[in-house]
C-alpha cells in the first residue's frame, strides 16, 4: 500500500467539508436542528477516521493484518446513535427522520472521500441534494392535493 501524502490528506478533508456543507446547507435552510455545522462535523469526522484507518493499516507490521473497514463500520454504528438523537416524537407523528438520514448519508460521503472514492462521493452528494430539494417539493404538492 503506497503512503498517502499530506496534500492528499488535506485535500480529502477539505473535499469532505465542501460536500458535507452542501447537504448541511439544505438542512439549515429548512431550519433543522442538525444543520450546516453538524453536517460538516459529521462528514469531516468520518473522513478523518477513514484517513486514520488508512494510516494505521500502512504502519502496521506486515505479519499483522489490519482491516481498514473496521473503523468505517464503527463510524456507521456511531453515527446511527447520533441520528437517533435527531429523531423526535410529537404525539402520533415523528420528526427528524430526514435529518437523521442526511447525517448518516454525510458520514458515508465522508468515508468515501477519506478512502479517495471521489466519484462516488460527489455523485452521492448530488443525488442526496436532488432528493432533499426536489422530492420535498413533490411531497408538499402531494400533501396540498390531499387536503383539497
Amino acid at each position: 500500500m503506497s503512503g498517502i501524502t499530506d496534500i492528499q490528506i488535506i485535500s480529502r478533508l477539505l473535499i469532505s467539508v465542501l460536500l458535507s456543507s452542501l447537504i448541511g446547507f439544505e438542512r439549515e435552510l429548512r431550519g433543522r436542528a442538525a444543520g450546516l455545522r453538524t453536517h460538516i462535523l459529521v462528514g469531516l469526522s468520518a473522513c478523518l477516521l477513514m484517513l486514520v484507518s488508512i494510516f494505521v493499516a500502512q504502519g502496521v507490521v506486515k505479519e499483522h493484518i489490519f482491516d481498514i473497514g473496521r473503523i468505517a463500520a464503527s463510524v456507521v454504528s456511531g453515527v446511527g446513535f447520533l441520528c437517533a438523537g435527531a429523531i423526535i416524537r410529537f404525539g402520533a407523528s415523528v420528526r427528524g427522520l430526514t435529518t437523521a438520514a442526511s447525517l448518516w448519508a454525510v458520514a458515508a460521503v465522508g468515508l468515501a472521500v477519506g478512502i479517495g472514492f471521489y466519484t462516488a462521493a460527489c455523485a452521492s452528494t448530488a443525488l442526496i441534494l436532488i432528493t432533499l430539494f426536489l422530492l420535498s417539493r413533490f411531497e408538499k404538492n402531494k400533501n396540498i392535493s390531499r387536503t383539497k
